[in-house]
Order: C-alpha cells, then structure tokens, then sequence
C-alpha cells in the first residue's frame, strides 16, 4: 500500500495540470508527471501506468477540443492509429517483465536524451508540405512509436508531431490535433494493458486525471489559437530538473552503472 501526504498529492495534481498544457501544445507532458511521481515514491511501473490512466483522460479532452474545431482527420489516419494501438500494446505489455531496479536506472538516460531532443529538434511551420511518405510507411512509424509510448511514453505527442511534420506533410496545428488522435489510442491501449497488470493508481490517477484535463483544455484552446510556440524551453529546464532530482537519490540503481 503505496501512502502519499497531502503535499505530495497537491503537487502531483498541479505537475498534471502543467503537463496536461503542455501535452496539448507540444507533447511531452510525460517529462514531468513521470519522474515527478517516481520522485515521490511511486514504483517505476505503477508511476507509467498512474500517468497512462490520467494522460488518457487528459488526451481524450485535447482530441475533442480539436476534433470540435475541424482540425482532426479520423479517416485519413484511421490506420496509423491502429498501428498505434498495436504497438503500444505490445510496448506496455513487455515494460511488466522488465525488473524495476532496471527502468528505474533507464528512466533518467532516457529524460536527458528526451531533453536533448527537444533543445536540438528544428523548429516546425504552420504550412502544409507535400508528404514524404505514404498510409503504410506513415503506419509503420506510427506502430514504433506507439511501441516507445506503451513502454515509457514521454515525448510521444512531439515524436508524433515531428513525424506528421515531416513526413506526413501536415503544418504545425493540424499536425498536433492528428497528434492527439494518434496518442489517444496508444494511450488507451497502453492502459488497457497496464490495468490488465494490475499496476494502476487509482485514485492518484483519478486526480491528476482532472488536472490533467483542465491542462489540456488550456493548452488545446493556446494551440489552436498561438500553436505550440515557447513549450521546448519550458520542457528542456523541467525535464534536466527532474532528472536532477532523481540522480540526487543515492540509491536510485543508475548509480550501480558506475
């Protein structure tokens, strides 16, 4: 029985609600709720799925927000999606096996590194661009990506906008609110499988959940409006601060590598 103080939870429930904003302009709401929940005390895999329960529900309130405002393609990603889901099934069912001393060493390599990506992506535009790649090589990225959201999932909203970006063609605002339709199933799918492992928090999950839709309520509505300009700086500082505040355990297993 995992016991957390008041303070704890209230500055859990505010993490969610700064993460829910910015998963809505840019992505990676997961750098903060994640390491944020393992810092206070919360095991590797129940701190993935706590964040899987209340990042689905905060998705779910960007998705129609978007999809309200004519900015989401259902039918033309319909397969990526399913791809999605497919991969994050198969990613949130193999983190489960994996030993927690481990993900718990992995989770700060992989912050730096989701850090490192943000400061040094190149900044994306507004404009629609001939696509560079067609429904299934789009599904086939689609599926690895879901793979990573199931298994840790921070930076899966970016990875998904930078490859509809990029490849996909799509400009900066019709490539987040796709986003969020790609990120809702794996979202979904990924909790299924967590869930189906017993690993969920529930009520911890249930009040970030309303954070988090509060969040991304916002951080929709800013997007729509301003797109997801200003977000990278913000998660560069806060994801290098967690990580900080992880390695700053002595026993936190990282320190085993050296």
């Amino acid at each position: 029985m995992i016991e957390l103080s008041l303070d704890a939870v209230a500055f859990l429930v505010g993490v969610a609600f700064l993460a829910g904003s910015i998963d809505a302009m840019a992505g990676g709401g997961g750098l903060l709720t994640i390491p944020a929940l393992m810092a206070a005390g919360i095991p590797p895999v129940s701190a993935l799925a706590t964040n899987k329960l209340q990042s689905t529900i905060g998705t779910s309130s960007a998705f129609l927000t978007f999809h309200r405002a004519g900015h989401v393609d259902l039918k033309g990603y319909a397969i990526p999606a399913a791809g999605a889901f497919i991969g994050s099934v198969a990613g949130a069912t193999a983190v489960q096996f994996l030993n927690p001393a481990v993900l718990s060493a992995f989770v700060p390599v992989l912050l730096v590194a989701m850090g490192l990506y943000f400061l040094l992506s190149p900044q994306m535009s507004d404009v629609d661009r001939h696509a560079r790649l067609g429904r299934i090589g789009l599904t086939l990225v689609t599926t690895g990506i879901g793979f990573y959201d199931g298994f840790f999932g921070p930076g899966t909203g970016s990875f998904f906008t930078t490859t509809l970006v990029a490849l996909g063609g799509l400009g900066l605002v019709r490539a987040i609110a796709n986003t969020k339709f790609l990120n809702l199933s794996t979202n979904i799918a990924g909790l299924l499988a967590l869930i189906a492992g017993g690993k969920v928090l529930w009520l911890l999950g249930g009040a970030m959940a309303v954070a988090n839709v509060a969040g991304n309520m916002t951080g929709a509505r800013l997007a729509i409006r301003y797109g997801g300009k200003g977000v990278r700086p913000l998660l560069v500082i806060m994801s290098l601060a967690l990580t900080i505040k992880l390695l700053s355990d002595p026993n936190n297993p990282v320190w085993s590598l050296f």
